[in-house]
């Protein structure tokens, strides 16, 4: 969740680290700090609050010239936002400098050592155990990179330290475990960070770290171990985005402009999925049809907005490939004992690749032999590395904490790997899934058609700004994860009491909150799927006797609903199965107006972290 940025090189260090650590704003933090090595002794700042905290102290105590140094961006997790708290964080001789991500969970059992050795401690975070022991290895004699390894060794928990040395001159070294941490190769320099966004701008040249492992840069050179010192491999990888897509590109905020950028991303994930032999491919899928034909139960383990994704595919899982198929919350999945065996096929979504509890759940269900494909969007990130298949989502950077083409390039993947599983189950004809793939390949002119309309929407959010603190949303079939999504990205952003119900739940509880002028969300599915569509239109007129104000969202021409919606809004047709595509967005769109209009932070929500890297 946090940010790392550590620099080798030619260019001024400072620099290249406050360049990096704004790229990485987007992971959510609460404080920034930095340390660089000049004439043989580290010079540092740090601050609570936002990097223009940082940037007034470095202006004030300006940092000598150099170029080598570590920076961060920290949440909150041990000790409160302070000054003191922030990293970097330091030895007690005050030679080696350290910032640290994830969770060090026998650092009391370290800190008491340390204490009884008479060492002072001037902050209450863990990291400050991490900094005084490698201070203690260094002090005996060893190199910062076998201190680091040494160190690491002693570490319980999920972690990411980055450290650099008065006594090593061009050296920058790291270690991780449970947490993310890229390479990136420039000439004559390179980098280290917690994501490539860091250092895009100077190079999109990348090396995909394992577990356990430490790496040392020079500006010249990348050497890689494991902790105990032995050479290890690391796998070099080239970043398919460039620096532009990282920019705002004259939007207000990153999540507007990745709500709009949800045809082209829904695009790329179904480029190059139909072979010249007609037949759907996924290529990261490494495992084999034989296998796959023997499975008998589907687990779809994710977590938040990756966990309403996966509601969806379950319908259309278990709809194309007659498998049983379940969808868990990747934090409850292992405390539970679930029934896995070598016969059930878990699916991890994660947009990040690094989400702490769905990585422990993957982890689990390879104890218990199972079969892991992951969805994901990061490319050398840890669950696609610990996983036996992925498929990419190529939705390109999803800077924005609240997920939007995160979600809708995960329901795709999700779809194509439904239609890959009935293909080679032989569920369905080639015809079919050459049909289904022929409307999939529609959805982005369709998104698009919805956004070309969406002022609508924008002015009703603004009109709510001012007055409505609980919005409801109701859905049936794949509308009802659509609805627990809406709400979830009003909370998100918005700070509004927001709920999703399914529809027919209604009498058994939820009519109980619906009272004169609530506004009430409602998806409608598209008519002639079964009673489906007149079972959503009886809610409609339970909730408006009631006194709800409703804000409908159904398939244009559908003239059954218009009678009862204060406000329609018109997604164009598709297959109900497919809807979750069109019906999401509108409620992404009415999000992120009535948080703007309430002058809230949309991009960075309070309490709220980009990537959640500990359980």
């Amino acid at each position: 969740m946090c940010g790392i940025v550590g620099y080798c090189g030619h260019q001024q260090a400072e620099h290249v680290i406050i360049e990096g650590l704004r790229r990485l704003e987007y992971r959510g933090y609460d404080s920034a700090g930095l340390a660089v090595v000049a004439d043989g002794t580290l010079h540092w700042a740090k601050k609570a609050g936002k990097l223009a905290n940082l940037a007034t102290e470095l202006e004030t105590h300006r940092l000598p010239d150099s170029n080598q140094g570590i920076g961060h961006t920290r949440w909150a997790t041990h000790g409160a936002p302070t000054d003191a708290n922030a990293h970097p964080h330091l030895s007690a001789d005050g030679k080696v400098a350290v910032v640290h991500n994830g969770i060090i969970e026998n650092f009391a059992t370290l800190k008491a050592e340390l204490i009884a050795e008479g060492v002072i401690f001037s902050s209450d975070t863990d990291t400050e155990v991490a900094a005084h022991l490698l201070g203690r290895e260094t002090a005996r004699g060893a190199g910062l990179a076998e201190a680091m390894g040494r160190v690491a060794t002693r570490l319980a928990g999920a972690f990411t330290l980055v450290a650099v040395s008065a006594d090593e001159p061009d050296v920058v070294v790291a270690a991780r475990r449970n947490s993310p941490l890229v390479v990136g190769l420039g000439e004559g320099e390179n980098f280290l960070a917690s994501d490539v966004a860091a250092f895009i701008e100077h190079t999109r040249d990348a090396l995909e770290l394992g577990q356990d492992q430490v790496v040392t840069i020079t500006p010249d050179s990348v050497a890689v171990t494991d902790f105990a010192g032995n050479p290890s491999e690391a796998h070099p990888y080239h970043v398919d985005w460039d620096l532009s897509a990282a920019e705002k590109q004259g939007y207000d905020w990153f999540m507007r402009k990745e709500i709009f950028e949800q045809p082209k991303a829904v695009a790329d994930t179904l480029l190059g999925r139909w072979s010249d032999r007609g037949e759907l491919v996924l290529d990261e899928v490494r495992i084999s049809p034989e296998e796959l034909r023997r499975i008998n139960k589907i687990v779809i383990v994710a977590c938040g907005s990756a966990f309403y994704a996966g509601m969806v595919a379950k319908y259309a899982i278990e709809h194309w490939t007659r498998v049983a198929c379940e969808v868990e919350l990747a934090s409850e999945f292992r405390y539970r004992d679930p029934i896995i065996d070598p016969m059930t096929l878990v699916i991890t979504i994660s947009q990040s690749g690094e989400t702490a509890d769905t990585l422990m759940a993957i982890r689990h269900a390879r104890e218990q032999h199972a079969r892991v494909i992951a969805i994901c969007n990061t490319n050398g990130a840890t669950i696609p590395r610990e996983s036996d298949a992925v498929i990419y989502t190529h939705a390109g950077p999803e800077i924005g904490v609240a997920s939007t083409k995160g979600f809708l390039t995960q329901v795709v993947a999700c779809y194509l790997l439904g239609l890959y599983l009935a293909q080679i189950r032989g569920m369905k004809y080639g015809d079919e899934i050459r049909a289904l793939v022929d409307e999939l390949e529609s959805m982005p002119d369709k998104i698009q058609r919805v956004l070309d309309g969406i002022e609508p929407v924008y002015e009703l959010a603004r009109k709510m700004a001012r007055d409505e603190d609980a919005v409801f949303f109701l859905g049936r079939h794949v509308g009802y994860p659509v609805a627990l999504e809406g709400a979830l990205k009003l909370k998100e952003i918005a700070y509004l009491h927001a709920e999703g119900f399914a529809a027919g739940e209604l009498k058994h509880g939820a009519i109980a909150v619906v009272e004169e002028g609530t506004p009430v969300f409602v998806v409608v599915p598209p008519e002639g799927r079964d009673q489906l569509h007149d079972k959503v239109v009886s809610n409609i007129e339970e909730i408006r006797a009631r006194g709800a104000r409703t804000i409908v969202l159904a398939e244009e021409g559908d003239t059954a609903v218009s009678a009862f919606a204060d406000m329609l809004i018109s997604l164009p047709r598709c297959s109900t199965l497919l809807q979750p595509l069109v019906a999401a967005v509108p409620l992404q769109a009415f999000a992120c107006e009535l948080a703007t209009a309430k002058g809230h932070d949309v991009d960075q929500p309070r309490n709220l972290a980009k990537s959640v890297t500990v359980e």
